[in-house]
């Protein structure tokens, strides 16, 4: 038995929405991962069943292991098709805003959303959403967006309706969003759920190895090389730090999604409840944090590095050139962080002790 955690009103105005639109569109946020394809393509396969007009938008593009989902080629990319995308969300009655709950978080398409005229349905499941949308759903106790498409659907009454197409690409972003169910994934519903997709055909396994053995070979030696040559473990702080400049990612070919899951290794160090991992890109440093037991990753994100997530995994961004962010990472801050001290960073990321 699958709980009813999102209000009745909320599904009937969602329902509603629905069964009046002519054209829906579907968005998520900058840099997609699994969830938010998953999610975005799990709801696209069941619109489609329902004899709507969907077309999915994402601000750039996502990991190429993710290119075996069914109708993954039909996304379109905001980046390289801005004229066509703009059209499709000013011509659109219905927008649904997934796997995201700032419109920031959206990149160069937030004006474009934020000024169209269609109705907006949020559903999320990060904390403390802004409210841009019309409909709002929103369970930061839940794993994954991908589960909030499932439990919509099932509790609009079309769970016998659900694909082969829409199952397999929400169990996608249920598996990415838990790291294969290793984290965030305690919920006896998330397996219950998990069940019901596998009664509609989803090979579970088969998924699995999809997603999680179907690397380059180059991308094994960037993860063998960061784990050699680049890891830094501070024991005293429980803490392991690992940083990957653009000359690197180059030298080993890096192509997007290749480094996915590289922040989760250190974990697997006795010792080790957090985990920081550096990403050097061409106008930001991408920041991944990864935390064990009650250490809240999220909170050290927001608080530091204009981000954000949830307990245990999290996001943000680097201040100034790598080699600032690396400097503030240092672990005689990170200690007086770990005992509850705060810490402000400046504009001229200097640390100041409170």
């Amino acid at each position: 038995m699958i709980s009813k955690i999102i209000l009745e009103d909320l599904i009937s105005q969602t329902k509603k929405a629905i069964d009046k639109s002519t054209s829906i569109v579907i968005v998520s946020h900058v840099n997609p991962d699994g969830d938010a394809i998953g999610s975005s393509l799990g709801l696209y396969h069941f619109l489609f069943s329902q004899g709507k007009e969907t077309r999915i938008i994402m601000p750039n593009s996502f990991p190429n292991f993710l290119n075996f989902l069914p109708d993954s080629s039909d996304i379109l990319i905001y980046d390289d098709y801005q004229d066509e995308a703009i059209d499709l969300i000013e011509s659109a009655d219905l927008v649904f805003c997934l796997d995201f709950n700032q419109l920031k978080r959206v990149g160069a398409m937030e004006d474009v959303i934020k000024n169209c005229k269609a109705t907006k349905i949020l559903v999320d499941h990060h904390p403390f959403p802004d409210t841009f949308a019309n409909i709002t759903i929103s369970h930061p106790e839940i794993a994954s967006t991908s589960e909030l498409i499932f439990r919509m659907i099932c509790r609009m009454g079309y769970f016998t309706e659900m694909n082969i197409h829409s199952a397999e690409c929400i169990c996608t972003g249920i598996m990415t969003d838990t790291g294969a169910f290793s984290y965030n994934s305690n919920s006896p519903e998330i397996y219950t759920i998990i069940s019901e997709l596998i009664k509609k055909g989803v090979d579970k396994d088969a998924l699995h190895r999809k997603l999680y053995n179907n690397y380059s070979a180059q991308r094994m030696q960037l993860m063998g090389y960061l784990l050699s040559q680049k890891m830094k473990i501070y024991a005293e702080y429980g803490t392991a730090i690992m940083v990957l400049s653009l000359a690197e990612q180059e030298t080993y070919h890096h192509k997007k999604g290749d480094s996915e899951g590289f922040v989760n290794l250190p974990l697997s160090i006795h010792g080790i409840t957090f985990s920081i991992f550096l990403k050097e890109e061409t106008d930001t440093i991408k920041m991944s944090f990864r935390s064990q037991g009650n250490f809240p990753s999220n909170t050290f994100a927001n608080r530091y590095f204009n981000g954000g997530g949830h307990l245990n995994a999290s996001g943000g961004e680097g201040l100034g050139t790598i080699e600032e962010t690396v400097r503030i990472l240092n672990p005689y801050y990170l200690h007086f962080i770990r005992n509850g001290l705060i810490i402000t960073i400046t504009k001229k990321y200097k640390l100041i002790l409170r």
